[in-house]
């Protein structure tokens, strides 16, 4: 019987997503770490992310015999060896030179993919060349402001012409949420680079090696250049792209001009996904944009069973926001999630390490789900569902 592979580590190997994410606070800048980890204003969103996984408990079942070994699922139509895929990020570089090209090749050496973002810091051409597989492309649905024509037609034909498998539409970024922590530290829009801010850049001596010999850190598929000045433009010009208008049309155009498979990304309300499905999208993406967009607004697993309720039995349903461990993913899988989404744990890893941190990130959650089932008394994870997970029990009043 196979059984998993578990290596040998050092004391200094990170073992979690959580020692990824204090190692990596210690390799990039301020205003780099608060555009990673930052959220939109109080982080009630955020933290509620993180919040809603622990009102669950996992049913325990013993003596069953079974190794939870059943990881396999589809994305899009092409098979997966975990249910955990990369969620788009924008501007990758920041966190380590070699962005979504290094990201996109541990997803795939892993059994995964990556959603590479409009805003990446390589061109979708770039990542299509430094990859072997087919990855998935990442739209926001904007329009140009100098010719006042939506910006998905060219977007999609590249994305077309590189060989990407589907689309993942993003639908809740009419404008940009109120990230205070970003604009404290000089990530606001556009990008403040003071003096004082470079000398501690350059404090960081890995980061500020790569980020002078490769300059990494522009949306390249908006601004063609490299640099610092290039970054703040790049900023500027998302600022302008957004549509505070943008409607059920946009939405239904990119559905004309995508043939393949279309996920819309962005989603809270079941009456918002059933529109969604009936304007032909393949799959829907709960999602609150990890807490950095609309704070107040639901955690994304609480948001999840309404949704899978609502459009489940017709399309899948994806989730990203707040996992950290292999059983946040289990959780979500038995509330209905046909995959779940990373964004910041592997930049995590990526900010940490470069792309061997990311294929660490994924082993690590691989390992943690298949110990996770194993101890349920699971052995695949298609035999999920709600009845797996049992709602933990209110904190004690110590007063009474």
């Amino acid at each position: 019987m196979a059984t998993i592979q578990f290596r040998l580590t050092t004391p200094r190997t990170p073992l979690s997503v959580e020692d990824y994410r204090r190692l990596a606070r210690r390799r990039v800048p301020d205003m780099v770490w608060a555009f990673i980890d930052g959220g939109a204003d109080d982080l009630v969103t955020l933290r509620a992310n993180r919040g809603s996984f622990d009102r669950w408990s996992l049913r325990s079942r013993v003596l069953t015999g079974k190794e939870g070994l059943g990881l396999g699922t589809r994305l899009a139509g092409v098979p997966l060896s975990l249910p955990v895929f990369l969620s788009p990020t924008g501007m990758t570089g920041l966190a380590h030179w070699s962005g979504e090209p290094a990201a996109a090749r541990a997803a795939e050496q892993a059994g995964t993919r990556a959603v590479i973002s409009t805003a990446a810091s390589y061109t979708i051409e770039e990542i299509a060349e430094a990859t072997s597989e087919d990855h998935f492309f990442q739209l926001y649905p904007w329009t140009s402001q100098a010719t006042g024509r939506p910006l998905a037609d060219t977007f999609l034909r590249r994305a077309r012409d590189s060989g990407y498998r589907a689309v993942f539409v993003t639908v809740d970024v009419p404008v940009a949420g109120n990230r205070e922590g970003e604009r404290r530290t000089g990530m606001g829009v556009p990008p403040t680079l003071t003096p004082a801010r470079m000398l501690a850049a350059a404090g960081k001596p890995r980061w500020w090696s790569g980020f002078l010999r490769h300059q990494r850190v522009a949306a390249r598929m908006l601004v063609n250049e490299r640099g610092a000045r290039a970054g703040v433009r790049s900023a500027a010009v998302q600022q302008r792209l957004m549509r505070p208008n943008v409607d059920w049309d946009d939405l239904a155009r990119v559905r004309e001009l995508w043939q393949g498979p279309m996920y819309v990304k962005g989603l809270l309300d079941p009456a918002d996904a059933a529109r969604a499905v009936a304007l032909g999208a393949d799959g829907i993406v709960v999602s609150n944009h990890g807490g950095r967009q609309l704070d107040c607004a639901p955690a994304s697993l609480d948001a999840l069973p309404a949704i899978v309720a609502e459009v489940g039995r017709r399309v899948p349903v994806l989730l990203d926001g707040g996992i950290r461990r292999g059983s946040d993913v289990v959780k979500a899988l038995c509330l209905g999630a046909t995959a779940v989404g990373i964004g910041r744990p592997y930049l995590y890893g990526l900010a940490a390490r470069g792309e061997a941190g990311v294929r660490h990130v994924l082993d690590i959650l691989r390992e943690e789900v298949v110990r996770t089932l194993t101890l349920m008394g699971v052995a695949d994870i298609t035999e999920l569902d709600r009845t797996h997970l049992v709602p933990a029990r209110p904190d004690t009043d110590h007063d009474q």
